[in-house]
Parts: structure tokens; sequence; C-alpha cells
């Protein structure tokens, strides 16, 4: 929600709920280029809804594939999914016996980091012989017995040797996920619905830029979200829209692998003008959340007054 309304505030009008059916490229670069909506999934829009864009360019990105396709890896026994994937186990190792895959060929979630990390986990087990003597350094703090959250497959925030390539793209403690947009978002851990479906009793408090000091100077457009278990307040994942999300996220990511809890945060001291600050106010709000709600509510109107002074200045 954050990252749209910047988005419409920058001029740009979103359709919700549709699809392009088809495209239409006249045979002269004069004329626009004329789209076809339908619903998503297929079917004819809502009444009052639009059915047709013209442009001057359309980009349809529809995400990536591996580049696997003229490797002949099915003739020494490399088995691939339906997408061109390499297969393999939880010891990166394809049905070819000897044969080990890491980075874009495996599939989401197509970072760089976890291609680093799958690399070294490859090597890791190649090197393997059994005698458990490999340096397992990073596996990330180990799991109570009662603890809902370790019930993830692999283990919280595990990296390097230790791995697991089948929960990339499903364990939320796998690696910090940046999306370098325009404002950024990333995040790390787990989200109250994801919270509430392993039967974790969850909450959320939420900082926005706008109520830290660099925020307002610098960027005020953006929000941190800390999702925290009740009621030991143990932070359980933070969610960023903003500037500098992907650098931050990093900071929530110790958080959540220590185990740190709301009044952790609250104790910690941050430097002023910065955002770091962000996670001190946001924890604050996990504490009292009226008064976080009427802060909150200072800031937007503040912020909708600055905007709404701001566009009157680019139109005029």
């Amino acid at each position: 929600a954050a990252l749209n309304a910047d988005l419409i505030r920058s001029g740009i009008k979103i359709e919700r709920g549709a699809q392009v059916a088809e495209y239409n490229i006249p045979d002269s670069p004069l004329k626009p280029i004329m789209l076809t909506l339908e619903a998503r999934g297929g079917g004819p829009r809502p009444t009052g809804c639009r059915t047709q864009i013209s442009c001057d360019a359309y980009l349809a990105a529809v995400g990536r594939v591996p580049n696997t396709k003229n490797m002949n890896l099915e003739k020494i026994g490399v088995e691939l999914d339906d997408y061109g994937c390499v297969k393999v186990d939880k010891k990166l190792e394809s049905s070819a016996k000897g044969v080990y895959a890491a980075g874009d060929v495996l599939g989401r979630p197509f970072l760089a980091s976890t291609g680093v990390a799958q690399g070294i986990a490859a090597v890791a087990a190649m090197m393997d012989d059994g005698s458990g003597t490999l340096d397992r350094a990073g596996a990330g703090p180990a799991c109570a017995v009662d603890d809902e959250s370790c019930k993830m497959e692999g283990d919280l925030g595990s990296t390097g040797a230790s791995y697991d390539p089948a929960s990339l793209a499903a364990n939320p403690f796998a690696f910090p996920v940046g999306v370098w947009s325009s404002p950024e978002a990333a995040y790390y851990g787990l989200s109250q619905e994801q919270a509430k479906k392993m039967n974790i009793s969850a909450g959320s408090s939420i900082a926005l830029f706008s109520e830290c000091l660099r925020g307002v100077v610098f960027s005020p457009n953006g929000l941190l979200k800390l999702v925290f278990e009740k009621p030991g307040g143990r932070i359980l994942g933070v969610h960023i829209v903003g500037a500098d999300a992907c650098e931050l996220i990093h900071y929530g990511m110790e958080l959540v692998r220590s185990k740190r809890t709301i009044s952790d945060v609250v104790s910690n001291m941050y430097s002023a003008v910065t955002f770091h600050e962000l996670y001190r106010i946001a924890a604050y709000a996990a504490l009292n959340e009226a008064g976080a709600r009427k802060r909150r509510a200072a800031a937007g109107k503040a912020l909708q007054a600055a905007n709404r002074s701001k566009s009157r200045g680019s139109n005029s």
C-alpha cells in the first residue's frame, strides 16, 4: 500500500485487477500502441473499468527463466523442471551424481546474495567426507523445541553449508528480500498473516519515515513495520518501504535472528538523524498503540500538507 501510494503521488496510474489480453503495434511510429485489458485471470472487466489503453511504449515484465535451454543437461542425467530450473537435493546435488548447481539456474529468488551462499553450500557438500569437520559458521541460533517459528523448513537464517535450497522461496527466515524500486522495499521474517497460520499470537507496530528527523528532512514517504510475538514481544519479522530499505533490513534481520524483543529495541540508543531511529519508534508504538496512532496521524497530516504544497509548486 505504501509503495502504491508513492507511485500514485508520482503521477503513475494503476489499473487494479487487470491484465493485458492483447496489444496492437501500429505500422506508423507516429501512432500509439493499443492495449486491450481483461480481468485478472481472464474474462471481461467490471462495468466502468477501462478496457483499452493507448501508449507510446509497452513493457511486459513477466519474470525470468534459467539459461539452461541449450546446455544439453538432460543428456548427462540432470533433471530440469518445467521452467528449465535444475532440480537439486538439500546438498545442491542434481539428479546426476557429482553434478552440483547454484545460483539462478535453481530458480527463485534470483538474488546474488543467495547465489553466493548456494555456491558456498555446494562446495562444502562436495568436500564433505562425513566427518562433520566442515565449518558450519553462520547456521543461525539453535531452535527451542517449543519454538513455533523453528518449524519452518530449514534453520532460521541458515547460511553457507547449512543452506536448504528447497526452502529458499518458502522459508521467510532463509534470506532478506530487497526490491530496488523507487522507493525501495525490503522484508525479513514473518508477516502477521504467516504468524497466524503458524498458530503464533502476533501483533505489529509501525513507524512512518516522517516520524524520524532524517525522514522529515530527506525522505518522508515510507514506513517500517515490526511483527512481534505476544505477549513476550520477540520480533518475528521486519517490513520496510522507503529510502534505504534494502540497507536497513539487515539490522532487522539480526533482530529476528538474535531473538530480540520489543523491549530490547526500546532500551537501545540510536543516533539522531538516522533511519535506524525508526526501529525504536516502531518499538515504542508496540508499547503504546493509542499514542502511536496520534503521532502517526499528526505526522501524516504534516506530510500530506507538504506533498500538496510540492504538487502545487510543480504545477505552477
